[in-house]
């Protein structure tokens, strides 16, 4: 018999297919993810092996004690973790993976396009021309703020920073970051490292989030921070919507104190603060910095071969505890 698989989230046509062929799966239906009361009744009802979800499922400790015994393994399809109760599941004995590497490439693709459609308010240009145009522009109208050769402060230099930071080289910016921990110097390939955030932050033009969500991390862009930058720089967050104080960052795009922002992601998804729907110098997106067919399909195939190793015996790829 086929492994039991309860798939809890709308996924590519592929990864639908390579887990009906693999596993006896349940699969969502309709047009939105499973709710974790839906997880549970699934996963009892069909005596599933494994669950497959994303981060709209939040796998609390609640959750997971409501789990039935037969569940070995929990797969995210996300790099990010943060809805997962980790401790609760290792208390459990169940294991749980996310999918790391196979989203950098893309992920820092669309944190740079974000950087310079802020900067170059794409946001407003398409909007007139969708308005029709008809008006004449002048020298001195519409003017956005140049990339090249501009400093780009990135807080969270992992896989995907470190990616950002391989792309703003290509533009000729001056790279600086802040994380954790300080990268060898060959991985830092002329990156200047800060051990303060607020340090970093008076020399940034730019300043791109990267760095996971957690109590250490929770707004801390602030109003403070904000008022660190230089006025008139460009906030881009592709990270999470944790990191950032929303009342501050509306505050700075409002007076000026950030020329633009570029915004993947917000601390209230999808019910987002529709304050910034008004703003011409905020250009967002509806937290999808890995939506290519390429990565997303990469993705799910990554948190199925995670269920597979578990199921087989063999343990996980990617465990999040050990």
């Amino acid at each position: 018999m086929k492994p039991r698989l309860v798939l809890a989230a709308l996924m590519p046509r592929d990864v639908v297919t390579r887990a009906r062929n693999e596993f006896d799966s349940v699969v969502v239906q309709g047009k939105d993810d499973m709710t974790a009361a839906q997880v549970i009744e699934a996963a009892v009802a069909h005596q599933a092996d494994a669950i497959m979800f994303t981060n709209t499922l939040p796998l609390s400790a609640d959750a997971i004690a409501h789990l039935p015994a037969s569940v070995r393994v929990g797969a995210t399809s996300s790099v990010g973790y943060d809805h997962i109760d980790v401790a609760a599941a290792k208390s459990r004995g169940l294991f749980v993976t996310n999918t790391p590497d196979v989203l950098t490439e893309c992920t820092a693709d669309f944190a740079f396009m974000m950087l310079l459609a802020a900067a170059r308010r794409a946001h407003e240009y398409d909007k007139i021309m969708r308005a029709g145009w008809r008006f004449r522009i002048g020298q001195g109208d519409l003017l956005g703020v140049r990339v090249t050769g501009k400093t780009l402060g990135i807080l969270g230099m992992g896989r995907i920073g470190r990616a950002v930071a391989q792309r703003a080289r290509g533009f000729d910016m001056t790279v600086l970051y802040h994380s954790r921990n300080r990268l060898s110097p060959e991985a830092e390939q002329g990156a200047r490292y800060f051990g303060s955030f607020q340090e970093m932050l008076p020399h940034c033009d730019f300043l791109s989030l990267h760095a996971p969500a957690g109590p250490a991390t929770d707004r801390i862009v602030n109003a403070a921070a904000l008022a660190s930058m230089p006025r008139g720089g460009v906030l881009v967050n592709v990270s999470r919507g944790g990191l950032v104080d929303e009342d501050a960052l509306y505050d700075a795009l409002t007076s000026g104190q950030l020329f633009a922002a570029g915004l993947d992601v917000f601390r209230s998804e999808p019910d987002y603060d529709l304050r910034f729907a008004k703003l011409d110098n905020v250009i967002m997106s509806p937290h999808i910095g890995s939506g290519s067919v390429e990565t997303r399909n990469a993705m799910g195939f990554r948190a199925l071969d995670n269920i597979a190793a578990v199921l087989a015996g063999k343990g996980p790829i990617d465990p999040l505890w050990v």
